[in-house]
């Protein structure tokens, strides 16, 4: 299979993967408050146009379904940062990639309330959120020089990114709160990330030290 036809297949398969979340998401959703446990995958895959068993081949659960587009947000999410120029202060370059990848679009609104008032499926988007830590640790590491496997700082910086993430998300649910998701997601951001390593001095942004 040539290089073309296997990025062909790739985007058809994240296609059906997206459709199949976004199905779920919008049943569960119309199906009220308890939508999770009366959203079946036969209603699911029904709504997305595929089978039963290629949901199946997709998902392991409703709630992994549900918040799969949390998911996909949070592996792209190192790529983001290495995206980012290569002298933009650190600070500037996560808060720019993060705000990008998760604000545009902006959330649902009803549907992360969904997730963050139901046990089953705020376990699964913390998950989703998890994921984010690793990829985003490899690219702070790469961006400042350090060492992951000694350096505390990416993984630990990483962690700190993803929890604001959270809790930018619970904050902007608040009644009462009208500003985008991006302000919130900025002003969360601002609380946790350091424009650079504490030994910074000594290495090029992007580069080995």
């Amino acid at each position: 299979m040539n290089d073309d036809a296997m990025g062909l297949r790739a985007r058809n398969s994240q296609a059906t993967r997206e459709a199949i979340g976004h199905a779920a998401l919008r049943l569960a959703i119309e199906r009220g408050p308890n939508g999770l446990a009366l959203v079946r995958v036969h209603d699911i895959a029904t709504a997305a146009g595929v089978s039963p068993r290629t949901y199946n081949n997709y998902f392991s659960s409703r709630a992994e379904a549900i918040c799969a587009f949390q998911a996909d947000q949070s592996r792209r999410v190192g790529q983001a940062l290495r995206s980012r120029p290569a002298g933009e202060p650190l600070d500037q370059a996560v808060t720019a990639a993060v705000i990008e990848l998760y604000s545009d679009p902006e959330p649902d609104k009803a549907g992360l309330r969904m997730i963050m008032s139901t046990p089953e499926l705020e376990g699964e988007a913390l998950k989703a959120f998890t994921m984010a830590e690793g990829p985003l640790a490899e690219a702070i590491a790469t961006r400042t020089g350090t060492d992951p496997g000694r350096d505390l700082f990416p993984a630990v910086t990483a962690a700190a990114v993803a929890g604001a993430i959270r809790v930018a998300g619970r904050h902007w649910l608040e009644p009462g709160n009208t500003e985008s998701f991006a302000t919130t997601l900025r002003r969360a951001l601002s609380c946790v990330l350091p424009v650079a390593p504490p030994d910074a001095p000594s290495r090029r942004p992007g580069g080995t030290g």
